[in-house]
């Protein structure tokens, strides 16, 4: 964002025109914004296959970029129009009262480049509940958002209401073909005015056992490499199998997004490898722009379980979030259930024993854009979607 602007009482400013136009990769990535996701990078392009992309920007009269969005296309099959995506974005001023302002100029640039609808992510946040909180809540048949919050964003509820009196609608759930839908709700560890031995003993006593048990136990944390992804991805294929979920990337993917991230600014994408008398036990990829730092998916053995490798991996990844100066360790999607039977329950579990919070997003938003068929695409794409969302 723009801004960190949370307060009840939002300012109202001068309603300049904005214009949106097409920026190079060098314009959009020394453009003067705070706060954006990697997937808001010129780079991402290069790992999502089959979508077309572009770079924008917002100018004032002054010729400043004061905003900016990557949106994806994807063509529908056989029309030759497009629906735009703009995962995590776009990076502008949320806080301005009259977000028509910013928007208005967005969705007629994509109609004039052919999209028939429009789904965006704005980053912002809803609620947020304490690791603690959620602990002493879980119980059978109950979910995050049954729970009070342990803090309302008065930002992204003002949000949520102007979008919807200009017309979007709130996606509940599902995948966009070709794409990720993103995680509603997240985990995040706060480090900001934290000092390292905060973060530790903000750890309940099973993390910290298993990290100490790590380091008795010759376990090393190395920064890998390319040549370590086969590796990686290997483990990643066992962790599915173990935990009964499944991401469906290859690894050509993940070799795919390390060399487009990497060449757009060394060290964005990073491998963690935790060793054990040689052998890769566990192995983290983790996320780095700016000073926003995201573990992005993590894979371990079957085997040699009891040295606690994804432990002392995450927590070495805490501690070099924390020298780059983050303000928040982005530990990203988790499920809502809060019943400690169900499966997806191990997983928030986990996590919660880092003493962070679940932060509810905002989430993403839809728009089917003025025109005679566009409706009609609209619902072809969706229905499109829910048939390639069943299980097989």
């Amino acid at each position: 964002m723009l801004t960190a602007t949370t307060q009840a009482a939002l300012p109202v400013r001068s309603p300049t025109r904005l214009v949106v136009q097409r920026l190079s990769v060098s314009a959009y990535l020394d453009a003067p914004v705070e706060d954006r996701s990697f997937l808001q990078c010129p780079a991402w392009a290069k790992v999502k296959l089959g979508w077309d992309s572009e770079l924008l920007g917002w100018v004032d009269p002054s010729g400043r970029i004061v905003g900016t969005a990557h949106v994806l296309y994807r063509k529908l099959p056989g029309v030759g129009r497009s629906f735009a995506y703009l995962p995590e974005g776009p990076v502008i001023d949320w806080s301005e009262p009259n977000l028509d302002r910013w928007l208005s100029p967005l969705l007629d640039h994509v109609a004039s480049a052919g999209a028939f609808a429009i789904r965006m992510g704005p980053p912002l946040m809803l609620r947020r509940w304490h690791a603690a909180t959620l602990k002493a809540a879980a119980a059978p048949g109950l979910r995050i958002g049954d729970v009070l919050a342990d803090r309302v964003e008065p930002l992204g509820h003002a949000v949520y209401e102007r979008l919807n009196i200009l017309g979007w609608r709130r996606r509940e759930g599902g995948r966009l073909e070709g794409g990720d839908a993103q995680p509603r709700f997240q985990f995040l560890v706060p480090l900001a005015g934290r000092s390292l031995d905060e973060v530790w003993t903000g750890f309940n006593q099973e993390w910290r056992r298993n990290i100490k048990k790590s380091m008795r136990s010759g376990v090393s944390i190395e920064l890998g490499s390319a040549s370590d992804l086969p590796a990686f991805h290997q483990l990643l294929s066992l962790t599915e199998e173990r935990n009964g979920f499944k991401l469906n990337r290859s690894l050509e993917y993940y070799q795919r997004q390390y060399d487009a991230l990497n060449g757009e600014y060394p060290g964005r994408m990073r491998l963690y490898v935790a060793r054990h008398d040689g052998e890769i036990l566990a192995a983290h990829t983790m996320n780095v722009v700016g000073k926003r730092v995201w573990y992005q998916t993590g894979a371990s053995a079957n085997h040699r379980r009891d040295v606690k490798p994804s432990n002392a991996l995450q927590w070495r990844m805490m501690q070099i979030a924390h020298e780059i100066g983050a303000d928040v360790y982005d530990m990203r999607g988790v499920k809502d259930p809060l019943d400690p039977e169900s499966r997806d329950f191990g997983l928030l579990r986990w996590k919660l024993g880092t003493g962070g919070e679940v932060a509810e997003t905002l989430g993403e938003w839809e728009l089917t854009l003025p025109g005679p068929v566009n409706h009609s695409l609209h619902r072809a794409m969706r229905a499109y979607q829910a048939h390639r969302a069943k299980p097989r």
